[in-house]
């Protein structure tokens, strides 16, 4: 055996006294720093966002939400009070109906709209009070039905109106013989 296999028996290093592996994560730093310097050299840290700028967090004030606060600018993610959010909600809930086809779905975003707004009169207030109500499912569900008939009147006219005026038909298309070509 070499000196190298002396010094090295079962994995333990001879002169330390501690596993080869040991030693390696001891030298690990020196790898590192290695890498880093030569990324250095090469360029790869030139450009990087937020260079010239101040490492935030680092003050005398500490936040302990600091990466939300973070997150939400970065995101930008609308926070709103449960409130406010249902206020809006109930604003905007006739328009997402009418985009629903079957009426079993139609009661089922009803049933967890009012089920959220009251699970939020329940809870403690965060923000501006909660003036919406849970809305009568049935008649929500006739409104919108009616609605739909609506829309399907209307477009059944247009398509009539439509087929109604008929267009001349182009020199290209009439048939030798025909009332209106040659």
């Amino acid at each position: 055996m070499d000196d190298e296999q002396h010094e090295q028996v079962e994995g333990r290093d001879v002169r330390t006294g501690g596993s080869a592996a040991a030693a390696r994560m001891a030298q690990q730093h020196l790898w590192v720093d290695e890498q880093v310097r030569r990324a250095m050299e090469r360029g790869e840290f030139d450009d990087l966002p937020g260079a010239g700028k101040p490492i935030g967090g680092l003050g005398g004030d500490h936040d302990p939400d600091w990466w939300l606060r973070k997150l939400v600018e970065r995101e930008r993610i609308a926070v709103v009070p449960m409130s406010v959010q249902l206020r809006k909600e109930d604003a905007d809930l006739d328009d997402r109906l009418d985009t629903i086809a079957f009426e079993a779905e139609v009661r089922r975003v009803l049933v967890d709209f009012n089920e959220r707004v009251v699970a939020a009169r329940y809870r403690a207030p965060e923000g501006p009070p909660l003036v919406t109500m849970p809305r009568d499912v049935d008649a929500t569900v006739a409104a919108w039905s009616e609605r739909r008939e609506a829309r399907r009147a209307a477009a059944a006219a247009r398509a009539a109106r439509t087929t109604s005026e008929a267009r001349p038909r182009r020199w290209w298309r009439r048939r030798p013989g025909s009332p209106d070509g040659a």
